[in-house]
């Protein structure tokens, strides 16, 4: 089967499930791609706290902050599904900006991240990508936009409305009536800019070598693994990740390392046209299409 034609049947496949999508794989070592729409820009949700990470990193190397400085850190007190780790706790916590990084990156600490962005805020971030030559990323503000959406003030049995609003409050431009989806105020990226950024943490390149080191170390500790990771975690291979979830939005992004040495950079963005906050199946579609993307590139 030719690219042409996998592309044309993974993009139907992602119809036939509700999806649309922008993706992309790389192989990390001949720079091979094979992708679906890879240059769509997207909200970016939780995968701006990789850019974040990256910065925060980069000011401790050079001096500006201290990663074992502890923080008071307010609790987030949210109850609503979804949210993890500080954003979901009912008292003060004291913690080292070293741990916030692990929480933020980690375990998609959306509290832990604010906490970051208040030592380092969105536009100083976006200064920092822009100084390490990462192009395509926008960063514009903090966690705290992406908790107050309709999800967050509907009951539970309501919150299909929420994805109803999201699903259709947009414009064949990407702007949108809720401002967390418009491209245009967003936190945004492409694939192909999210593999751009993969690449330049996994093999040498402008950013300083222990930075990157602990970029990876980070994201090969994420705990959310119910989107690609079962199609790309063996005895044989390492998948180290960050996912990225607002309403109907879903993504991932990661660097699949083969026992054989092989490397391949994979950037998944969706979005659904179900109104269900949980859609199992969906993400198992995104985890097979990036798949068979990959074992395309693996063939060659």
């Amino acid at each position: 089967m030719s690219a042409e034609r996998l592309v044309r049947d993974l993009r139907q496949e992602l119809a036939d499930g509700g999806l649309s999508g922008s993706f992309l794989v790389r192989d990390l070592e001949t720079g091979d791609e094979l992708g679906i729409d890879p240059d769509i820009e997207f909200p970016s949700a939780s995968l701006v706290k990789v850019p974040l990470a990256l910065a925060t990193l980069e000011r401790i190397r050079r001096g500006e902050l201290d990663g074992a400085t502890a923080l008071e850190v307010q609790p987030g007190l949210i109850t609503t599904p979804g949210p993890t780790g500080l954003t979901r706790f009912r008292h003060p916590a004291r913690i080292a900006v070293d741990d916030l990084l692990y929480l933020s990156t980690s375990v998609s600490d959306g509290t832990a991240a604010d906490v970051l962005f208040d030592l380092t805020p969105p536009a100083q971030v976006a200064s920092v990508l822009g100084e390490l030559g990462l192009r395509g990323l926008s960063v514009r503000h903090t966690m705290r936009d992406l908790v107050d959406t309709p999800a967050e003030r509907l009951d539970a049995a309501e919150v299909h409305l929420a994805h109803a609003i999201a699903i259709d409050a947009g414009t064949s431009g990407r702007g949108h009536r809720l401002p967390q989806l418009d491209v245009t105020r967003a936190n945004t990226g492409t694939a192909r800019a999210f593999v751009d950024l993969l690449q330049a943490l996994w093999t040498p390149s402008s950013i300083d070598a222990t930075v990157a080191e602990r970029v990876r170390e980070l994201m090969a500790d994420n705990v959310l693994r119910q989107r690609l990771a079962p199609d790309f975690s063996s005895d044989a291979s390492a998948w180290s990740s960050k996912t990225g979830t607002l309403l109907n939005l879903r993504h991932e992004i990661g660097v699949v390392e083969h026992a054989d040495g092989q490397s391949f950079a994979v950037a998944a963005l969706t979005e659904s046209r179900v109104p269900a906050s949980h859609q199992p199946g969906a993400e198992a579609l995104m985890g097979q299409v990036a798949r068979r993307l990959r074992d395309r590139l693996r063939q060659l």
